[in-house]
Protein backbone atom coordinates (compact mmCIF):
# COMPACT_ATOMS: atom_id res chain seq x y z
CA UNK A 1 0.00 0.00 0.00
CA UNK A 2 1.15 3.62 -0.50
CA UNK A 3 -0.07 6.88 0.05
CA UNK A 4 0.04 10.39 -2.17
CA UNK A 5 1.16 13.52 -0.62
CA UNK A 6 0.49 16.63 -1.95
CA UNK A 7 2.63 20.02 -0.71
CA UNK A 8 1.25 23.51 -1.04
CA UNK A 9 2.17 26.72 0.53
CA UNK A 10 -0.34 28.85 2.19
CA UNK A 11 -0.73 32.78 3.58
CA UNK A 12 -1.41 32.44 7.15
CA UNK A 13 -5.55 33.43 7.08
CA UNK A 14 -5.56 30.14 4.59
CA UNK A 15 -3.98 27.21 6.72
CA UNK A 16 -6.98 26.92 9.57
CA UNK A 17 -9.85 27.02 6.87
CA UNK A 18 -8.13 24.89 4.23
CA UNK A 19 -6.67 22.26 6.75
CA UNK A 20 -10.13 21.90 8.05
CA UNK A 21 -11.80 21.65 4.86
CA UNK A 22 -9.12 19.13 3.71
CA UNK A 23 -9.62 16.89 6.49
CA UNK A 24 -13.15 17.02 6.17
CA UNK A 25 -13.20 16.03 2.73
CA UNK A 26 -11.30 12.97 3.58
CA UNK A 27 -7.60 13.90 3.20
CA UNK A 28 -6.06 11.64 6.14
CA UNK A 29 -4.03 13.87 8.09
CA UNK A 30 -2.91 17.70 7.52
CA UNK A 31 0.61 19.31 8.80
CA UNK A 32 1.79 22.58 9.04
CA UNK A 33 5.30 24.10 9.02
CA UNK A 34 7.21 27.29 8.46
CA UNK A 35 7.95 27.48 4.51
CA UNK A 36 10.63 30.08 5.75
CA UNK A 37 12.25 27.45 8.41
CA UNK A 38 16.54 27.75 8.10
CA UNK A 39 16.30 30.73 6.17
CA UNK A 40 16.63 34.85 7.65
CA UNK A 41 12.79 35.12 7.60
CA UNK A 42 12.00 31.77 9.65
CA UNK A 43 9.70 33.14 12.72
CA UNK A 44 8.99 31.25 16.09
CA UNK A 45 5.65 31.08 17.31
CA UNK A 46 5.24 30.30 21.09
CA UNK A 47 2.88 29.65 23.16
CA UNK A 48 3.22 29.04 27.24
CA UNK A 49 1.24 27.03 29.24
CA UNK A 50 -2.57 27.94 30.16
CA UNK A 51 -2.23 30.76 27.22
CA UNK A 52 -2.82 30.91 23.05
CA UNK A 53 0.18 31.91 20.77
CA UNK A 54 -0.37 35.54 19.45
CA UNK A 55 -0.55 33.80 16.04
CA UNK A 56 -1.61 30.45 15.21
CA UNK A 57 0.11 29.95 11.86
CA UNK A 58 3.21 31.18 9.75
CA UNK A 59 3.27 34.01 7.27
CA UNK A 60 4.44 31.82 4.49
CA UNK A 61 3.09 27.84 5.50
CA UNK A 62 4.30 25.38 4.09
CA UNK A 63 0.75 22.46 4.25
CA UNK A 64 1.26 18.30 3.83
CA UNK A 65 -1.55 16.57 3.24
CA UNK A 66 -1.88 12.51 3.27
CA UNK A 67 -4.34 11.55 0.47
CA UNK A 68 -5.11 7.47 0.64
CA UNK A 69 -4.19 5.44 -2.46
CA UNK A 70 -6.98 5.25 -4.75
CA UNK A 71 -8.56 8.42 -4.15
CA UNK A 72 -7.66 11.69 -6.96
CA UNK A 73 -5.44 14.48 -5.19
CA UNK A 74 -7.06 17.03 -7.69
CA UNK A 75 -10.77 15.89 -6.88
CA UNK A 76 -10.13 16.97 -3.42
CA UNK A 77 -8.33 19.98 -4.18
CA UNK A 78 -10.56 21.12 -6.28
CA UNK A 79 -13.89 20.29 -3.48
CA UNK A 80 -12.06 22.50 -1.25
CA UNK A 81 -11.56 25.32 -2.99
CA UNK A 82 -15.07 25.75 -3.94
CA UNK A 83 -16.51 25.33 -0.53
CA UNK A 84 -13.68 28.13 0.22
CA UNK A 85 -14.50 29.92 -2.72
CA UNK A 86 -10.69 30.17 -3.44
CA UNK A 87 -8.51 29.11 -6.39
CA UNK A 88 -6.53 25.96 -6.25
CA UNK A 89 -2.44 27.04 -4.76
CA UNK A 90 0.20 25.51 -6.66
CA UNK A 91 0.85 22.20 -5.46
CA UNK A 92 3.26 19.43 -5.31
CA UNK A 93 2.45 15.46 -5.35
CA UNK A 94 4.40 12.74 -4.60
CA UNK A 95 3.76 8.86 -3.75
CA UNK A 96 5.07 7.52 -0.51
CA UNK A 97 5.59 3.70 -0.04
CA UNK A 98 3.93 2.35 2.97
CA UNK A 99 6.84 1.65 5.50
CA UNK A 100 7.22 1.00 9.23
CA UNK A 101 6.42 4.43 10.36
CA UNK A 102 7.00 3.88 14.26
CA UNK A 103 10.41 2.19 13.39
CA UNK A 104 11.29 4.98 11.13
CA UNK A 105 10.32 7.64 13.42
CA UNK A 106 12.12 6.11 16.29
CA UNK A 107 15.15 5.65 13.63
CA UNK A 108 15.48 9.83 14.00
CA UNK A 109 16.71 10.13 17.13
CA UNK A 110 20.06 9.32 17.95
CA UNK A 111 22.13 9.08 21.69
CA UNK A 112 23.62 13.12 22.02
CA UNK A 113 26.16 13.61 23.81
CA UNK A 114 26.62 16.36 26.22
CA UNK A 115 29.61 17.84 27.46
CA UNK A 116 32.87 15.26 28.66
CA UNK A 117 30.02 12.99 30.84
CA UNK A 118 26.59 12.88 30.12
CA UNK A 119 24.77 11.24 26.79
CA UNK A 120 20.95 11.48 26.57
CA UNK A 121 19.38 8.46 24.86
CA UNK A 122 15.95 6.99 24.44
CA UNK A 123 14.89 3.81 25.26
CA UNK A 124 15.08 1.93 22.52
CA UNK A 125 18.36 2.74 21.48
CA UNK A 126 20.42 -0.42 21.30
CA UNK A 127 23.57 1.93 21.06
CA UNK A 128 22.43 3.96 23.59
CA UNK A 129 24.90 2.69 26.63
CA UNK A 130 28.56 4.01 26.73
CA UNK A 131 30.45 2.77 29.82
CA UNK A 132 32.38 6.48 30.29
CA UNK A 133 29.01 8.56 30.04
CA UNK A 134 26.11 9.13 32.80
CA UNK A 135 23.29 7.60 30.74
CA UNK A 136 20.08 9.92 31.16
CA UNK A 137 17.00 8.06 28.67
CA UNK A 138 14.13 10.46 27.75
CA UNK A 139 11.59 9.48 25.22
CA UNK A 140 9.86 12.36 23.08
CA UNK A 141 6.66 12.81 24.92
CA UNK A 142 4.18 15.57 25.66
CA UNK A 143 6.65 17.62 27.76
CA UNK A 144 9.83 19.87 26.62
CA UNK A 145 13.21 18.60 26.76
CA UNK A 146 15.14 15.73 24.67
CA UNK A 147 18.69 17.22 25.00
CA UNK A 148 18.19 17.82 20.97
CA UNK A 149 17.39 21.82 21.44
CA UNK A 150 20.26 24.13 22.31
CA UNK A 151 18.33 25.14 25.40
CA UNK A 152 18.41 22.38 27.05
CA UNK A 153 22.08 21.12 25.64
CA UNK A 154 23.54 24.31 27.28
CA UNK A 155 21.63 23.68 30.64
CA UNK A 156 22.68 20.51 30.20
CA UNK A 157 27.03 21.35 30.02
CA UNK A 158 26.18 24.05 32.58
CA UNK A 159 25.38 21.70 35.05
CA UNK A 160 27.91 19.18 34.29
CA UNK A 161 30.58 22.21 34.65
CA UNK A 162 28.81 23.31 38.13
CA UNK A 163 27.56 20.41 39.59
CA UNK A 164 30.38 19.25 42.40
CA UNK A 165 28.00 16.74 44.50
CA UNK A 166 25.53 16.88 47.37
CA UNK A 167 23.92 20.29 46.33
CA UNK A 168 20.51 20.88 46.66
CA UNK A 169 18.65 21.66 43.23
CA UNK A 170 15.77 23.15 41.52
CA UNK A 171 14.45 22.94 37.85
CA UNK A 172 11.72 25.67 37.72
CA UNK A 173 10.04 24.87 34.05
CA UNK A 174 10.79 20.95 34.17
CA UNK A 175 9.24 19.77 31.39
CA UNK A 176 10.48 15.89 30.94
CA UNK A 177 12.01 16.69 33.85
CA UNK A 178 15.48 15.97 31.77
CA UNK A 179 17.55 18.98 33.62
CA UNK A 180 17.21 17.51 37.62
CA UNK A 181 17.55 13.82 36.57
CA UNK A 182 20.65 14.81 34.88
CA UNK A 183 21.77 16.76 37.84
CA UNK A 184 21.20 13.58 40.35
CA UNK A 185 22.93 11.56 37.87
CA UNK A 186 25.73 14.30 38.26
CA UNK A 187 25.59 13.91 41.77
CA UNK A 188 23.56 16.59 43.35
CA UNK A 189 21.30 15.91 46.31
CA UNK A 190 17.82 16.14 47.04
CA UNK A 191 16.31 17.40 43.29
CA UNK A 192 12.70 19.46 42.90
CA UNK A 193 10.53 19.80 39.59
CA UNK A 194 8.20 22.45 39.12
CA UNK A 195 6.42 23.44 36.57
CA UNK A 196 2.73 25.00 35.58
CA UNK A 197 2.01 22.23 33.31
CA UNK A 198 0.15 18.92 34.38
CA UNK A 199 1.46 16.96 31.28
CA UNK A 200 4.90 18.09 32.14
CA UNK A 201 4.23 16.94 36.13
CA UNK A 202 3.36 13.71 34.64
CA UNK A 203 6.72 13.59 31.92
CA UNK A 204 8.77 14.18 34.63
CA UNK A 205 7.93 11.91 37.36
CA UNK A 206 7.69 8.96 34.79
CA UNK A 207 11.34 10.30 33.52
CA UNK A 208 12.40 9.89 36.90
CA UNK A 209 11.52 6.54 37.51
CA UNK A 210 12.61 5.00 34.08
CA UNK A 211 15.86 7.02 35.16
CA UNK A 212 15.87 5.58 39.03
CA UNK A 213 16.32 9.47 40.70
CA UNK A 214 14.15 10.17 43.46
CA UNK A 215 12.94 13.18 42.30
CA UNK A 216 10.55 15.68 44.07
CA UNK A 217 8.17 16.99 41.66
CA UNK A 218 5.25 19.79 41.99
CA UNK A 219 3.00 22.12 40.58
CA UNK A 220 3.42 26.22 40.45
CA UNK A 221 0.50 25.91 43.12
CA UNK A 222 2.29 24.15 45.60
CA UNK A 223 3.92 25.52 48.29
CA UNK A 224 7.72 26.90 47.22
CA UNK A 225 10.81 24.57 48.03
CA UNK A 226 13.44 26.11 50.41
CA UNK A 227 16.33 27.52 48.36
CA UNK A 228 18.49 25.98 46.93
CA UNK A 229 22.34 26.50 45.91
CA UNK A 230 21.80 25.25 41.98
CA UNK A 231 18.48 27.04 39.94
CA UNK A 232 17.72 26.33 36.52
CA UNK A 233 15.05 27.73 34.59
CA UNK A 234 14.44 26.58 30.98
CA UNK A 235 11.72 28.83 29.90
CA UNK A 236 11.62 31.24 27.42
CA UNK A 237 12.54 35.45 27.33
CA UNK A 238 8.85 36.57 28.23
CA UNK A 239 8.00 34.76 31.28
CA UNK A 240 12.04 34.67 32.52
CA UNK A 241 11.83 38.05 33.10
CA UNK A 242 8.16 38.23 34.99
CA UNK A 243 9.58 35.79 37.05
CA UNK A 244 12.96 37.29 38.27
CA UNK A 245 12.02 37.93 41.64
CA UNK A 246 10.89 34.27 42.46
CA UNK A 247 13.46 32.59 40.83
CA UNK A 248 16.32 34.56 42.46
CA UNK A 249 14.38 34.28 45.70
CA UNK A 250 14.70 30.26 45.49
CA UNK A 251 18.44 30.72 45.40
CA UNK A 252 20.45 29.91 48.34
CA UNK A 253 23.10 33.44 49.13
CA UNK A 254 26.06 32.11 47.29
CA UNK A 255 24.37 30.15 45.21
CA UNK A 256 24.16 29.48 41.21
CA UNK A 257 21.44 30.26 38.95
CA UNK A 258 21.06 29.49 35.26
CA UNK A 259 18.27 30.63 32.87
CA UNK A 260 17.96 29.38 29.47
CA UNK A 261 15.38 29.87 26.91
CA UNK A 262 16.78 32.93 25.42
CA UNK A 263 17.40 34.23 22.13
CA UNK A 264 20.67 35.94 21.34
CA UNK A 265 19.32 38.83 20.90
CA UNK A 266 17.15 38.62 23.98
CA UNK A 267 20.70 38.47 26.53
CA UNK A 268 20.44 42.31 27.37
CA UNK A 269 16.79 42.63 28.02
CA UNK A 270 16.90 39.69 30.33
CA UNK A 271 20.04 40.86 32.00
CA UNK A 272 18.78 43.69 32.61
CA UNK A 273 15.56 42.49 34.06
CA UNK A 274 17.79 40.28 36.44
CA UNK A 275 19.85 43.43 37.83
CA UNK A 276 16.89 45.62 38.50
CA UNK A 277 16.08 43.02 41.25
CA UNK A 278 19.53 42.66 42.36
CA UNK A 279 21.20 39.76 40.38
CA UNK A 280 23.77 40.40 37.92
CA UNK A 281 23.55 37.68 35.10
CA UNK A 282 25.73 37.20 31.85
CA UNK A 283 25.84 34.82 28.84
CA UNK A 284 27.57 31.53 30.35
CA UNK A 285 27.07 30.46 26.04
CA UNK A 286 25.53 30.56 23.05
CA UNK A 287 24.44 27.58 20.73
CA UNK A 288 22.77 28.16 17.29
CA UNK A 289 21.21 31.87 17.92
CA UNK A 290 20.06 30.87 21.73
CA UNK A 291 21.53 31.60 25.13
CA UNK A 292 22.15 30.63 28.35
CA UNK A 293 22.49 32.93 30.76
CA UNK A 294 24.38 32.32 34.03
CA UNK A 295 24.94 34.28 37.89
CA UNK A 296 25.51 33.66 40.76
CA UNK A 297 23.90 35.50 43.98
CA UNK A 298 25.32 37.65 46.54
Amino acid sequence: MSFQEVIMHLQREQVEPWSDALLENGALAVSAEDADADSLDEQAIYGEPGTTPEVNAWARTKIVVLIAEGDDPQQLLGAVALELDQPVPVVQMREVADADWVRLTQAQYEPIPVGQRLLITPSWREDGNQPERLRIIVDPGLAFGTGSHPTTHLCLQWLEEHILGGESVIDYGCGSGILAIAAKRLGAGPAVGIDIDPQALIASRSNAEINQVNLLVQSTTDPLPSSAPIVVANILASPLKLLAPLLISLVAPGGRLALSGVLERQINEVCDSYKSHGMMMQAYAVRDGWACLAGVKA
